[in-house]
């Protein structure tokens, strides 16, 4: 497989799939002999993979069928929730201390880990030790939306490579520059991208649309290029992957791009996937300040539900939220950065039940 190539498969065994895209690329041929081989999975939360969210674990356990065959054995599979979910309980949930057990592979949390501070200019980035173990990295996102990214697939995957503090330190520089930076100093070797059932609004998942696919890239920025074509969206909508793309990450320009589709299935039908514009509306009765990806996620969802009832359109005040509320004063906001607030929902990240029943009540 060369670098600007993008292989896919589709059908229902997503295990024997994934094999198979690996055996096409030649992935064994890429991996220097002795190398110790990190799988980093999306567990945002937990929740099962149908749910739109997180990696499947039959793409995971593919892949280490696929090593373990070819004589690798020193794999572990490396990922940290995001804040407010913890990663022990996305590892159970889904299906991953099944697939250590079953394969003897070991488990890293990385909300448990120290870190290093990597980067060269003015940013640095805090990446999780366990890195320094790792001498070939398979990255394994799900391709899905996100609320405040509007797009989340193999470049952002990696802040699960980095400690819950300076996940909400991300979110105060902007996120899109510092995902940038993390990428130019975590090289991800090799790409395997979920795109089974992602979520095409939510990183958290709920509204999953199915397309029982699997692909294989060398390129991250590629990559992602293409999900933004996808979704419909620019490059420009997306501000860190042109950013990753000048730091020497990788390129972004789809002329060069190769498509090749394994076996049969219908690869035409997820040329261009539904944009869901609903999203606009909803992030329309919020206003934000580095906010962290749970506590956005947990309004959003809040705001579907009201939307549900008819009661949406009757909030009249827009919602703060974020980071840069903290010490100030205002009408209604959420999450413990607003305490100070005349009317607030409290939490770290708040439970998207709190804030549906705060927001209900405060409409009433």
């Amino acid at each position: 497989m060369q670098a600007n190539e993008i292989y896919r498969i589709y059908g229902k065994n997503y295990k024997e799939m994934t094999k198979q895209l690996l055996v096409e690329a030649d992935l064994n041929s890429m991996i220097p002999e002795g190398a110790r081989i990190g799988i980093k999975p999306n567990l945002v939360e937990p929740v099962p993979a149908d749910f739109g969210a997180t990696t499947h674990p039959e793409v995971v356990a593919g892949i280490i069928e696929y090593l373990q065959e070819n004589g690798k054995k020193d794999i572990k599979i490396i990922e940290g929730s995001w804040i407010g979910d913890k990663t022990e309980e996305a590892f159970e949930y889904c299906g991953y201390n099944t697939l250590s057990s079953n394969y003897g592979v070991e488990l890293v949390d990385t909300q448990k880990e120290n870190f290093f501070e990597a980067g060269e200019g003015d940013l640095k980035v805090r990446v999780v030790k366990c890195l320094q173990d790792v001498d070939f990295l398979i990255n394994v996102p799900v391709l899905k939306g996100h609320c405040q990214t509007n797009i989340t697939c193999a470049l952002k995957n990696m802040k699960g490579l980095i400690t819950n503090a300076e996940k909400r330190r991300f979110h105060t520089l902007g996120l899109h520059e510092p995902i940038a930076v993390l990428n130019s100093v975590i090289k991800q070797d090799f790409i395997v991208i979920d795109h089974i059932c992602g979520d095409l609004d939510s990183e958290g998942g709920g509204n999953p649309y199915v397309t029982d696919c699997v692909m294989a890239a060398r390129d991250p920025v590629l990559v992602d290029s293409y999900v933004c074509r996808l979704m419909g969206y620019e490059l420009e909508d997306v501000p860190y992957i042109g950013l990753s793309e000048k730091m020497g990450v990788g390129i972004s320009d789809l002329s060069k791009l190769k498509m090749k589709t394994i076996g049969s299935g219908e690869a035409e039908k997820d040329e261009i996937l539904p944009k869901r514009y609903g999203l606009l509306k909803l992030k329309d009765k919020a206003t934000e300040v580095d906010t962290c990806s749970a506590c956005y996620e947990s309004l959003i969802e809040a705001f579907m539900r009201l939307e549900d009832e008819g009661l949406l359109e009757k909030l009249k005040e827009k919602v703060c939220i974020g980071q840069g509320y903290r010490g100030k004063t205002g009408e209604l906001g959420v999450g413990n950065c607003t305490r100070l607030f005349n009317h607030t929902i409290k939490g770290c990240p708040p439970d998207p039940d709190d804030i549906y029943n705060g927001l209900k009540a405060y409409v009433k």
